[in-house]
């Protein structure tokens, strides 16, 4: 299988305020206050108090990163994932929109921007300094927000070199695609497997508590799966479709209230754990 054919990488990068801030006057007049030393601790203060402009930003901006690694692979790289090709068009397409949102927060918190520093003189007294604030101007490009995508490295080599090197780069970066796509898959494996027995514990113990959020969890993997079995493994498929089949058509409701009905479902989700482990055991 050629990886390149099946497969792209890429990297999100998300920059924005925190609007936190040191304050090492503050720090000093605590330590002095509690006659401990100053590396005892580190005041820091939030500079926007009592606002959700900026919260809104961020609670979006951490969205975007988890359904970033929601729907790629890890890869050899820090911050880089395999986005399989066949998850590229919904992946993108919700990321856009998704963007398109944080933008829109953005915008609105730098249009409050002077009224929450109004709050924030307000509220923080005399821990309050102008020079703490960058500008409007400063602050619109402190947020940024960029999905950079780029092919999978290919072994073919077209540079000045002695043949010998070529095959030490060419060997050394093949076993390098090798061990990352290995980790990719086992990476599948273990999202599948997580989520079953995750539903094998809490309905084998009559008495544990769980949401519901625990079936439509495993619903959204199922659902996503196939786009990411970028290596067309047909014992993921069947056991993701097993689990489709045998766990997540329960309302949770239904497995509170029917004790029948959640002992047979956490026989049936430790039986897939069963097979599944088999699979595994080779990866």
């Amino acid at each position: 299988m050629n990886l390149n054919d099946r497969a792209l990488l890429v990297q999100l990068n998300i920059s924005q305020w925190t609007a936190r801030k040191h304050d090492k006057r503050a720090t000093e007049d605590v330590a002095a206050m509690h006659n401990a030393g100053k590396s005892a601790g580190r005041y820091h203060k939030a500079l926007l108090p009592m606002n959700d402009y900026l919260d809104n930003v961020q609670k979006k901006a951490t969205l975007i990163r988890t359904r970033y690694y929601q729907n790629t692979l890890p890869w050899a790289m820090d911050g880089t994932q395999m986005l399989p090709s066949a998850n590229y068009l919904s992946f993108m397409t919700d990321f856009r929109k998704q963007k398109a949102e944080w933008e829109y927060a953005v915008a609105l918190f730098i249009d409050h921007y002077d009224d929450m520093k109004t709050i924030a003189k307000r509220v923080l007294g005399s821990l309050y300094s102008e020079a703490d604030y960058p500008s409007e101007q400063e602050i619109i490009h402190r947020f940024k927000m960029d999905m950079a995508v780029f092919p999978v490295p290919s072994t073919d080599f077209r540079v000045q070199l002695s043949n010998d090197e070529l095959n030490h780069i060419r060997g050394d970066l093949e076993a390098r695609l090798a061990t990352a796509q290995q980790a990719a898959v086992r990476d599948v494996w273990d999202r599948l497997f997580d989520k079953v027995k995750h539903i094998a514990d809490k309905l084998a113990d009559p008495k544990a508590i769980f949401r519901d959020s625990m079936v439509e969890n495993a619903k959204e993997l199922c659902e996503l799966l196939p786009r990411l079995n970028f290596t067309d493994d047909p014992n993921l498929e069947m056991m993701r479709a097993e689990v489709e089949a045998k766990l997540i058509g329960h309302h949770p409701e239904a497995l509170r209230n029917n004790l029948d009905l959640r002992h047979d479902t956490a026989s049936e989700a430790k039986a897939i754990m069963d097979k599944m482990s088999v699979f595994m055991n080779g990866l």
